[in-house]
């Protein structure tokens, strides 16, 4: 008979004051918290959760890892992710089932055609793995799509990386915590913040549906809902919250070996490990942070699917959700200092957030530790908002954007 099962991590109460507060306990907050403990020796921290560890878009995502970006900036965050994802598993040493499967960028028009070449060679100048496929190219890689040139929407091509993938979740929020835990940080659980402690335009700490807790600094990682928590600073992000739905289907067995994306189409696929097919739509066109599915988003998004894989006809939804997605203008993240001294921000990722988690929780980390950017974030800063310094990611963010 098994024994009992041992936690991944201590369920500690509360201190009463740290050095550092990551407030957000999904991937980003959790890698976050691992990095200033393995990178920066700084172990006094803790990662306040209102919920359960990685309940909210960690666990809501379609899990798709790629880095083929069309800017420099976006490039070297994403390729900076990519090379951890390839090493994550031994580092943590925990399963996380990343898979290289690739991924395909479908074309539909002329110029998605120009546009998807200009990635490529733009890719290719940034040390990022990318390649142009002609239709014939496509079917090679991924069989079942449907490249016939009497459909609604034809395949003239695709961009490829062969290095990008995916990996499961949870198991990378698992692994981050375990390894957070062993090293000393505190994860905390059930501990919503409902206010900042400032002394002037310096942040002490943080209230808390568990108490007051003091800390050195604090650092903002909780996804949509990082624009509701720097308010309580007064500080004004420019997000926008968006519900995103996504679904699988019931099991199958492995037939789809990619992982394929279509803008014009307006659906990502993939299969999971365990055999379902796991679809994305766009975002709903309202501010919102709703985490149900809806039937118009199923129909919509199996009429999709059914454009490009004619094979799923008989496929059965089994189950659908929402997660919360937080846009910013030019559809790049904020990483960096806040106009708050101590006060750290982490948001704006649309959907490319659960992709960066390795590298942003490395260069968040930097960011915290030695309180200035990391070169690879430091584009990424608030103020780019009113130089006009912007990184415009719009054509290469996702399906979603």
């Amino acid at each position: 008979m098994a024994g009992p099962v041992e936690p991944l991590w201590r369920d500690p109460e509360p201190g009463a004051a740290y050095d550092v507060i990551i407030v957000g306990g999904g991937g980003h907050g959790l890698a976050t918290a691992y990095y200033l403990a393995k990178n920066h020796g700084i172990t006094n921290v803790a990662v306040l959760e209102k919920g359960w560890l990685a309940g909210g878009n960690m666990a809501r995502n379609t899990t798709i890892i790629r880095s083929n970006y069309l800017w420099d900036e976006s490039a070297g965050i994403y390729e900076h992710a990519l090379k951890l994802w390839e090493g994550l598993e031994e580092e943590l040493g925990y399963e996380i089932l990343f898979s290289q499967r690739g991924v395909l960028n479908l074309a539909h028009t002329p110029q998605d055609v120009r546009d998807s070449v200009r990635r490529v060679h733009a890719n290719r100048l940034n040390g990022v793995d990318a390649e142009w496929l002609d239709p014939a190219g496509v079917k090679d890689v991924c069989p079942i799509v449907n490249i016939s040139p009497d459909v609604r929407y034809p395949v003239l091509g695709a961009t490829y990386q062969p290095r990008a993938g995916i990996a499961k979740h949870d198991y990378v929020a698992w692994g981050y915590a375990r390894a957070a835990d062993a090293l000393g940080v505190d994860l905390i659980q059930d501990c919503e913040v409902t206010g900042l402690i400032l002394h002037g335009q310096e942040i002490r700490g943080v209230r808390t549906t568990r108490g007051d807790i003091a800390a050195g600094r604090v650092a903002l990682s909780a996804a949509g809902h990082t624009s509701v928590v720097a308010k309580m600073a007064g500080i004004d992000l420019p997000l926008q919250s968006h519900p995103l739905q996504a679904l699988v289907s019931e099991l199958l067995e492995p037939i789809h070996p990619t992982v394929v994306m279509s803008n014009a189409v307006h659906v990502y696929v993939s299969q999971a490990h365990k055999g379902e097919l796991v679809m994305g739509a766009g975002v709903d066109s309202w501010n919102g942070y709703g985490q149900r599915g809806a039937f118009h988003i199923i129909e919509q998004q199996m009429a999709a699917a059914l454009e490009l894989f004619p094979i799923f006809a008989r496929a059965h939804v089994l189950r659908t959700w929402g997660g919360i997605v937080d846009v910013t203008p030019d559809a790049s993240p904020i990483v960096g200092l806040s106009p708050v001294e101590n006060l750290y921000l982490n948001c704006g990722w649309g959907t490319g957030g659960f992709k960066a988690t390795p590298g942003v929780g490395w260069c968040y980390a930097h960011t915290i530790a030695n309180g200035e950017p990391h070169p690879l974030n430091a584009p990424f800063d608030l103020e780019r908002f009113v130089t006009g310094a912007l990184v415009d990611e719009h054509g290469a963010a996702a399906v979603a954007h």
